[in-house]
């Protein structure tokens, strides 16, 4: 029996010694990655990515009123009984809407090489659609970004109004009279001198007036049917409408309202952190100034990162002359409060995911390279 029993005890012996070899043996690696730097060299083969980084794109929308008085404003009160006119030109400026956009590009700062003498494993594919690393040639570059026109309005062609008369000069008659040399006696023969003499404000804005509320007259018929000709469409009250609308800005004036678009690229940093940024300054009588003006009131963006990457565990980044590393650096975003400002009032919050305040870290060790 003791025969018999020896040779699996031995079979288990050497089982047990080839596996402990075996696990005590490491591969070694022929992958280097190193921070790209002036003194990192180049070689066929490398393989060069970068960190993303965050762009913040501030889209703000103003609205712009000009005020314009009419010719005849000051006639308003006695001519039609209106007190409420705009009596001086003037221009307000305001904040219509906030929008804030972000997109990712290369960190210049973060690039990283691949060095390797032998064919190599590597997940930087997953990393790449998860937005982790970029490639130095990625396709969110390729895209065309959908621009949004501003809108303007031509403020020149509201300067000039249509005065409302249908008559602008008078002709004025006058007799006169010619001395005519008729044998040796001179004749005083009369004619006729017609001069034409420019109306008065005052006679154009009763004119104006006057047509003003024959217009109101007749559209008052057409609605309580008691006109003697009905229009066959809409057409004739639309142009009625527009037409009293113009003869009443000849008294009350024009309001004319038009919309800027701004945008204000920020790429936010670590000492920007809790930091009011001013992207310019908007007065409310010359619109948006730069920020370095001494007037307006500062329309400023704030960043506050919630630090939910505080407890990664940081990876100092190693020098040429380092030990070498074989794992992936990649950079894992934080969020962030957006908040943008205007003056005292907070017009937008919003929550993003920037890298920048986020950490730099290694991939753990069942990514390693290789392995």
């Amino acid at each position: 029996m003791k025969p018999i029993l020896k040779a699996p005890l031995f079979l288990l012996i050497v089982f047990v010694a080839i596996s402990c070899s075996t696990g005590k043996k490491t591969a070694v690696s022929d992958v280097v990655i190193i921070p790209y730097s002036d003194t990192v060299s180049l070689r066929d083969g490398s393989i060069v990515y970068g960190l993303p980084r965050t762009v913040v794109n501030v889209v703000v929308e103003l609205e712009r009123t000009i005020e314009i008085p009419g010719p005849y404003a000051k006639y308003a009160g006695d001519l039609l009984g209106l007190d409420n006119v705009i009596k001086a030109e003037s221009e307000y400026w305001s904040v219509k809407s906030v929008a804030v956009k972000t997109n990712e590009e290369l960190d210049p700062s973060e690039f990283y090489v691949i060095e390797s003498n032998t064919l190599f494993l590597t997940n930087a594919l997953s990393l790449k659609k998860q937005g982790l690393i970029m490639d130095l040639n990625p396709e969110i570059f390729n895209a065309v970004e959908k621009q949004t026109q501003e809108t303007q309005t031509d403020t020149k062609s509201f300067l000039s109004f249509d005065l409302g008369s249908d008559e602008y000069f008078q002709i004025q008659r006058d007799t006169a009279y010619k001395r005519v040399n008729i044998d040796s006696t001179f004749i005083r023969i009369p004619y006729v001198v017609e001069k034409k003499r420019v109306l008065s404000v005052d006679q154009l804005a009763e004119k104006a007036a006057k047509r003003l509320m024959e217009m109101r007259d007749g559209k008052h018929l057409i609605l309580t049917g008691e006109a003697n000709v009905f229009p066959q469409n809409e057409s004739v009250l639309n142009e009625m409408r527009r037409m009293e609308q113009e003869y009443t800005e000849l008294f009350v004036g024009k309001v004319i309202t038009e919309t800027r678009r701004f945008s204000s690229i920020v790429i936010p940093d670590q000492e920007m952190s809790g930091k009011e940024v001013t992207l310019f300054k908007l007065s409310e009588m010359n619109g948006p100034e730069s920020a370095s003006s001494k007037t307006g009131e500062p329309l400023s963006v704030k960043f506050i990162p919630e630090q939910k990457t505080k407890d990664l565990t940081i990876i100092n980044k190693p020098k040429p002359d380092a030990p070498k590393y074989d794992k992936l650096f990649y950079r894992v975003p934080d969020v962030v409060n957006i908040k943008v400002n205007f003056g005292t009032e907070t017009l937008l919050t919003s929550r993003r995911l920037i890298y920048q305040f986020g950490q730099v870290v290694q991939l753990p060790s069942n990514y390693i390279i290789g392995k």
